[in-house]
């Protein structure tokens, strides 16, 4: 099921990047990305009110790890989005998410290191072609 999911988070993504250089042409990036983001609040908080994702739920119920890591990604998050925005406004769209893309192999090089994650050759090698693939794209 996680493939599934994975795809469309894939095609949605690129629906961003579409929609995002189309709506970036003539608004500042940040301003883009903070109507991006309340929007985007807006439809989670309804999407979770819609399954029932807050019934039982309490503030104190996460742990203070857990607040700590989720604002960090939240902050993560938004960083990523505004240089993405700010990327998109003046670069080629298929380029600016090529490079985006190098994000997955900060991912295995991060998630080896803090996660103990396997670094495989596979893995090392799927790595490399990302780069390269990366590199093949922005190309002129």
């Amino acid at each position: 099921m996680w493939l599934i999911y994975a795809i469309l988070s894939a095609v949605t993504a690129a629906l961003v990047a579409i929609f995002g250089k189309l709506g970036v042409k003539d608004v500042d990036p940040t301003l883009a990305t903070t109507i991006r983001s309340v929007i985007m609040a807006a439809f989670l908080v309804a999407v979770a009110l819609a399954l029932n994702k807050f019934e039982g739920f309490s503030l104190g119920a996460l742990s203070g790890r857990a607040w700590i890591f989720i604002m960090l990604a939240g902050v993560a998050g938004a960083l990523s989005w505004l240089f993405y925005f700010i990327a998109l406004k003046s670069g080629a769209a298929s380029s600016v998410v090529a490079i985006d893309r190098l994000s997955v192999v900060f991912v295995i090089l991060l998630a080896a290191l803090f996660l103990g994650e396997a670094l495989t050759w596979q893995t090392m090698l799927g790595g490399v072609l990302i780069v390269a693939g990366a590199i093949l794209v922005t190309l002129k």
